[in-house]
């Protein structure tokens, strides 16, 4: 593999950035301008260019959910380290007790009433509303989207 520099250090998905969206961006053309100048088939051009429009607004919308699911990717691996800064250990046992709303729900807490509101949420299977409403003193995360 080549190694990494400035000149190529950007990432392109190929078929996303140069075939599909591009694609949408001339059929959504085609379609609009179908819609004006041919009077007879207008209502099909018009319902080609909504349905066009669509699909490019689900890429869009998709590429959203991309970013979440690599968001959450990275609470856990926040905790995961924070865990294993606080006891030393692999988080592995704790985790899987955990579901994603409680661990996400313990970022907010400071590390002394992190181990108090992990061993809760355990013990009792708190849901992630709970643990937030039970912590006293808030850490705040602005970097969440």
């Amino acid at each position: 593999m080549e190694s990494q520099n400035y000149k190529n250090h950007r990432k392109f998905y190929a078929p996303h950035h140069f075939v599909f969206l591009p694609l949408l961006f001339v059929l959504e053309g085609i379609g609009i301008y179908k819609a004006f100048n041919d009077e007879q088939n207008q209502l099909s051009w018009i319902l080609f260019s909504v349905v066009i429009f669509l699909i490019f607004y689900l890429a869009i919308m998709l590429r959203q959910h991309y970013a979440l699911v690599l968001q959450n990717r990275i609470v856990r691996l926040e905790f995961r380290q924070r865990y294993f800064e606080i006891f030393g250990l692999r988080s592995d046992d704790a985790e899987e007790k955990l579901s994603f709303g409680q661990i996400a729900a313990l970022r907010f807490t400071y590390d002394d009433e992190f181990k108090i509101l992990l061993e809760k949420s355990i013990k009792e299977n708190m849901k992630g509303d709970e643990i937030k409403r039970s912590i006293t003193k808030w850490r705040a995360d602005q970097n969440r989207v």
